[in-house]
């Protein structure tokens, strides 16, 4: 369970994201909005990214303002550029570096990282930078995965894809066991999700199934 009680966030002097009360204990939640409509902020709160100024964000209990660290332990964060994320040169090593404070053994580590990458089709000698778009954003899914996270939280990970890849990302995403919390762009995509959240003006101005909220944030934006 994802739960916001009466979030707010101020960058500077000027508010981003405004009274936001939600739960959220759908596998798979998307959020949508035009940019700086308040969507990534509030998605970065999940996990502690960004502290709320005001109310409180809470995962499975857990305050991500007090209880940072053991939050991180819950939720995963996808980034939208791979790169960002991605800091060994083999796609096994990077994956590893991932369970660097698990106290398993480099072996063990190793073996759990080869384990998750080969689900996915990866080799984990492979040079990370040689991948492809699409590898390199699977690469970071498994540097998530191998963690076991209960949430997993993606801020526009498709945006770099082509539409083939895109749908490959998004549809592995619905065979996860974990919940996902999607931040797109990419509406067409969202035919399978539980629920959709539309963002404006750092407020949740609509909360649907995806049809009726798609249709609503074509309307706000139209």
């Amino acid at each position: 369970m994802i739960e916001f009680d009466g979030v707010g966030h101020t960058y500077d002097t000027k508010p981003v994201v405004s009274d936001v009360d939600i739960k959220l204990d759908e596998r798979r939640v998307a959020f949508v909005g035009a940019n700086g409509s308040g969507k990534s902020t509030v998605a970065r709160m999940i996990n502690g990214l960004v502290v709320p100024t005001r109310g409180h964000v809470r995962v499975n209990g857990l305050d991500t303002a007090s209880d940072g660290g053991k939050v991180r332990k819950h939720v995963g964060f996808v980034f939208t550029n791979p790169d960002s994320q991605i800091v060994m040169p083999t796609a096994g090593e990077d994956v590893a570096f991932s369970l660097r404070g698990s106290g398993l053994s480099k072996a063990e580590r190793a073996a759990r990282a080869a384990e998750v990458l080969g689900e996915y089709g990866l080799d984990p000698e492979h040079p990370a930078q040689q991948l492809s778009g699409g590898q390199k954003q699977l690469l970071a899914l498994c540097s998530m995965l191998v963690l076991d996270p209960d949430v997993l939280v993606c801020d526009e990970p498709t945006t770099l894809l082509d539409l083939r890849n895109k749908r490959r990302f998004i549809e592995l995403l619905g065979q996860l066991r974990q919940q996902v919390v999607l931040v797109t762009h990419d509406l067409d995509l969202l035919d399978d999700f539980d629920r959709v959240l539309v963002f404006d003006d750092g407020c949740v101005v609509a909360d649907d199934e995806p049809t009726a909220a798609v249709r609503y944030y074509r309307q706000l934006v139209s």
